[in-house]
């Protein structure tokens, strides 16, 4: 038997061994996209709050509509502090089916002068 004859297969069995790794790497690299994403939109819609703040609109209507439609908007938490401020909560979206939605929370407060 020649020393090629016995490897056949080797990579196979290589590639096997570190796909779930590779998968793994993809999921937790798609969730920083997520999360970086609700960072960015939770900054927006706490602008469009402190905004409504400031005319005398309605902060929680004024955030969700700066949202776009999805798990972001459906999931929001909008609470107005008592020095003026907006702060809005949004739920992170899973990559990975089973976990909870809203496991993760990002948290962006926006003030402005009154």
């Amino acid at each position: 038997m020649r020393a090629g004859e016995r490897e056949q297969g080797q990579a196979s069995v290589e590639l096997l061994l570190v796909l779930p790794l590779v998968v793994a790497v993809l999921a937790a690299g798609w969730q920083g996209v997520l999360l970086g994403q609700t960072w960015w939109l939770a900054g927006g819609a706490a602008r469009a709050a402190a905004r409504a703040v400031q005319v005398g609109g309605d902060p929680a209507r004024a955030a969700r509509a700066a949202l776009p439609p999805g798990a972001w908007r459906r999931d929001v938490a909008v609470s107005r502090l008592a020095d003026g401020r907006v702060r809005v909560r949004l739920a992170v979206p899973p990559v990975v089916g089973g976990v909870s939605p809203g496991a993760a929370r990002v948290t962006v407060g926006v003030g402005g002068a009154s």
